[in-house]
């Protein structure tokens, strides 16, 4: 049997709370278990994404510390606006930041309102509660304006943690693409500062292959979820896009790479996770920050199979590529910020754009019906709900509104609201 590693030093030299983590530690392998380990039918390929999970605090942690010992620079994020090329070309390391548990709101309620976004209140409070290694490995936290409750975040945050800001525009016209691209290329020059590495078009030109190859991986591994039935579930579906925020690029893209083609297999044969006559679900709303997977749980527990998810960890993670024919930095920089454009987040106004691949997936993955996840008090996805109700009712797509939180005292209501959703689906 391999010895299991103590990392409780490694932990002790970030300055965690080694009592509280450990905690967290251990409450971690019973929810996993009960959430992601006791699916029936799982493909093989999933067992490294399960390490990964598992070893999500420790290994990957340890890899971190190890590029910092040799000289590199670690950046964490909370969005996908920021620019992963342009960390990535500079040598740098680009991770996403805990968010998606309870943990540490006690602690944020100190400083932030009680009936604000549990996403932002988690956000910070793993950072007051010293929890999170990922924050405590960072050498710069990126934010981006994406909302009002972030934004003043930001102002608390940036007293304990070294901060940097992204200011997102809230439209798509031609200024507001252009404030955007000034604001990649600023990026561009602090990650420079921070790193001591040029950046130049050699090294950006590769990053963008790069990472352009790791979301063709995931949209070539969700295009086998348009298959009926399913190949894999929206649980372990979800937990190959939330590993693809901390893990290594090469080994993900490897590991990914080979579960696709296990999938690919399962849809020749016909194989799924659940039979061809059940209810399919797409997930819409709000980001599910690991370990946060309540909703496909409570779904695929209730009768129903979730074969998509328009959300920051679904489709927006993967669905647009980076123009890869430029040449110099400028345009380069340029295309990235086109890229990241593309992405249909609520803070946009007119926000068409998601309305439309709303529509678009519906049709694609041949759904059923929409379960739109609203976080408690997250004001942008829940007055859009209206929009997308209204554009989903036209193509006869019925939908329901589950806005919850990170506890577990809103679980049997969920359940009964969604089981009720299901069956009537299903008639």
């Amino acid at each position: 049997m391999e010895k299991k590693v103590d990392y409780c030093p490694m932990w002790e030299s970030l300055g965690m709370d080694i009592e509280a983590h450990q905690q967290l530690m251990n409450a971690l392998p019973s929810m996993f278990q009960e959430a992601i380990l006791d699916q029936p039918n799982r493909p093989q390929g999933m067992d490294y994404f399960d390490l990964a999970m598992m070893e999500i605090h420790g290994a990957r942690i340890q890899e971190i510390l190890n590029h910092k010992e040799a000289g590199g620079k670690v950046i964490g994020t909370f969005c996908l606006y920021v620019p992963e090329e342009v960390v990535l070309a500079a040598g740098g390391i680009m991770v996403g930041l805990c968010g998606g548990a309870e943990v540490g709101i006690a602690e944020a309620e100190v400083l932030l309102p009680r009936n604000l976004c549990p996403l932002i209140k988690s956000s910070l409070g793993f950072k007051l509660s010293k929890m999170c290694p990922y924050f405590q490995s960072a050498d710069l936290v990126v934010g981006e304006t994406t909302c009002d409750g972030k934004k003043k975040m930001y102002e608390i945050l940036q007293d304990i943690a070294p901060m940097y800001v992204m200011e997102l525009p809230q439209t798509k016209s031609p200024p507001a693409k252009e404030l955007w691209f000034e604001e990649v290329k600023r990026f561009k020059v602090e990650v420079e500062k921070l790193t001591g590495n040029q950046i130049d078009e050699k090294s950006l030109g590769e990053t963008i292959k790069f990472t352009n190859q790791r979301r063709k991986i995931l949209q070539r591994l969700n295009e086998t979820r348009k298959a009926n039935p399913a190949p894999i579930s929206g649980r372990d579906a979800l937990l190959v896009s939330m590993i693809a925020f901390f893990d290594d690029y090469n080994r993900f893209s490897e590991k990914a790479s080979a579960l696709c083609e296990e999938l690919e297999t399962r849809v020749a044969r016909r194989e799924g996770v659940a039979d061809p006559s059940t209810p399919r679900l797409m997930i819409s709303g709000t980001p599910m920050a690991a370990p946060n997977w309540k909703l496909p749980h409570l779904i695929e527990t209730s009768g129903g199979v979730v074969v998509c998810e328009e959300a920051c960890t679904g489709q927006r993670l993967f669905r647009e590529l980076v123009d890869e024919s430029n040449s110099s930095v400028e345009a380069q920089l340029r295309a990235i910020s086109q890229r990241s454009l593309k992405h249909d987040c609520a803070c946009f106004t007119p926000n068409d754009d998601r309305i439309e691949n709303v529509v678009k997936l519906a049709k694609e993955y041949n759904v059923n019906g929409v379960v739109y996840g609203v976080l408690q008090n997250c004001q942008t996805y829940s007055v859009e709900f209206y929009r997308v109700e209204q554009a989903l009712k036209r193509i006869n797509v019925p939908t329901y509104k589950a806005e919850y939180d990170y506890g577990i005292g809103d679980v049997g209501q969920l359940k009964t609201r969604i089981e009720a959703f299901i069956e009537m689906i299903s008639r």
